[in-house]
Order: structure tokens, then sequence, then C-alpha cells
């Protein structure tokens, strides 16, 4: 293979460079996590998420330096207080890594399919194996201590049967099929999300200094809170249960574990993932209703997500991803 075929894609310099920095926000939210948390097995199964990450951000380190690809800044220790006092309880934390890591496994799965040099997929191979790790341990630890809600279950169909009628997606009168269990488990794996980055944003509004991240953290909230009701009241219509809220998850602490800077880039990122999975429910349901609600939705977060942008530009807290060359720039052009 020639030299100039071993170049790193686009794709592949994307994949490694988004990896960093989120590598180094994880971990100093797992070194804060393991200055305050209580119970052994949630430190423990930080202390192994901390070594992933550390594991991690050794190898992009090297595929980046290797390739002569400067290094993004990230965050560092002056982006963590790991003094602060717990700002959330051991269980939201136990919740939060086990959701977290379902982004990972999206993620990461990405990454290798868009992955040509070999280097590059064994190295997201294993990345796949670690959160798949991360995956199991955080869901028996959950399911060991009685914490773990499971979606909603469903009667077992007596026949295989087709869809004959356009009415299945919603007559001309209005009246609602039953849902689905494509539809219900869209909405309540959103919901889980929905209402972590609730708890998040609680969290996170509580311990900020500065007005606009405070004010963006507040309008968060709201939006949040109306998808929760929202999706919550389609389920609970079918007489469907809902995923419990976290917000009391969220101690009275006012002293910020991190900085804001680290704290919007967390929430950013959040918002952006869930325009992600609202388009996915969205492609897969067939009623027009949940459609309707999913797109709306998703108009709501592209909208904070645009004041997100906004807000960490004008603060110089974001880094500029690799370009194209711009040949309108090169001499004799």
């Amino acid at each position: 293979m020639a030299k100039d075929d071993m170049r790193l894609t686009s794709s592949e310099i994307t994949s490694l460079w988004v990896q960093y920095i989120q590598e180094t926000m994880a971990i100093c939210i797992s070194k804060y996590v393991l200055a305050t948390v209580k119970d052994n097995e949630v430190r423990s199964l930080f202390k192994f998420c901390l070594e992933l990450s550390e594991k991690h951000l050794k190898t992009l380190k090297k595929l980046l330096n290797d390739e002569s690809f400067p290094l993004p800044n990230g965050f560092t220790e002056k982006d963590v207080n790991l003094k602060a006092p717990p700002l959330f309880t051991d269980f939201f934390w136990l919740e939060y890594i086990h959701d977290m890591t379902t982004h990972g496994l999206s993620g990461y799965s990405t990454s290798y399919r868009r992955s040509i040099r070999k280097d590059i997929r064994n190295y997201y191979y294993q990345c796949n194996m670690d959160a798949m790790d991360v995956y199991n341990r955080s869901i028996d630890i959950l399911l060991s201590k009685g914490l773990y809600e499971r979606d909603p279950y469903f009667s077992t169909p007596q026949k295989t049967e087709f869809i004959t009628d356009i009415a299945y997606a919603m007559n001309i009168f209005g009246k609602k099929r039953p849902l689905n269990s494509m539809e219900v488990g869209n909405i309540y794996s959103n919901l889980r999300k929905s209402i972590l980055v609730k708890a998040i944003l609680l969290g996170f509004q509580q311990v900020t200094q500065d007005k606009k991240v405070h004010k963006f953290m507040n309008d968060g909230l709201n939006i949040c809170a109306k998808h929760i009701d929202i999706f919550s009241s389609i389920l609970h219509e079918e007489n469907l249960h809902s995923p419990r809220l976290l917000d009391t998850q969220v101690t009275t602490s006012t002293i910020s574990p991190f900085s804001d800077k680290l704290m919007l880039f967390h929430i950013g990122f959040m918002f952006n993932l869930a325009m992600v999975y609202y388009a996915t429910a969205m492609a897969e349901s067939m009623r027009i209703d949940i459609i309707g609600h999913c797109e709306a939705s998703m108009l709501r977060d592209l909208k904070i997500a645009t004041t997100w942008g906004n807000i960490m530009i004008e603060k110089g807290w974001i880094e500029k991803p690799p370009e194209a060359n711009d040949r309108k720039e090169l001499p004799n052009n």
C-alpha cells in the first residue's frame, strides 16, 4: 500500500479528535466521582472507567502524534475541583455511567465502521469491547441493587399479522391505535436520556456562577421537562409506566466540581445526541402524532444547541475541528 494511502481520512481524524476531547472530560468526571462516592461497587466501576479513559487517551495521543497532528486542548485538572462536596448521589452516578456507556457504544460503532486503516479499526474494536464491559458491569450492579427499571412489558402476540390499512398511522378522525413495540422502546429509551440530562442540568445550574451559562441551563431544564411530560403522557395513555425522575439525586451543594466550560460542553454534547435519537425514533415510528412530537423535540433541541454554540464561541471554549485545505488561500490563487 502506498504511503499516501496510509494517511488518516477525514472521518478517522474526526473520530480521534472528538474522542480525545471526550476522554479528557471523562477523566475529570471519573476523578471527581472517585473523590466523593461512598458505595464500593460504584467506586470500583468508576476506577475501571478511569483506567479505560487513560488507556484510550494514551493510544489517541500516539495515533495523533504519529501523524504530526496537533493534540486538542480538551480538559485538564483545571476543569475539576476534587475538593468540592458531592453534587450528585452515588445512585445518580451509577445511572449516569450506565447511560453514558450506551452513548459510547453507539459512538464507537460509528467510528469503527468509518475507519479504513487496520490500526484504527483495531483500536475502535477494542473500545467497543471496553464499553460493553462497562455496560455489563453497570447494569449488573443496578440489577443486584434492585435499582434498574426495565422497559414496559407486552403480552406475547397469538399470531403474526400484517398492516392492511393506512389508518394504522392515524385515521381521519384522529383515533390512535395502541403503541407498537418499536415506538414504546424508542420513547422509553429517550425518556431515560432526557431524565438524566434534566438531573445533570439541575445540578449544574445550581453551581454555575456565569449568568449566561445559568440562563442556558435553566432554558435546557424547561425543554427537558417539556419533553419528559409529552412522552411520559403518551406512555401513560396506554397504561404503561415511564422511568422515574432523578431530580432527588441532586444534592444541595452550591460549590461547583467542574468548570463552566466543562459543564457547558457536556450539556451541549447531550443535546446534540438527543437530536440523533429523536431522528431515529421519528424514522421508526408509524403513528403520526409521535412523529410530530419527535420532530418538534428536535427543533427545540436544535434551537438550544444553537444558543450553546454561540456561548461556547463567545467564551472562547470551543476548539475548531480539523478543516479541509482552503486552496483559495494558497499562493498564486
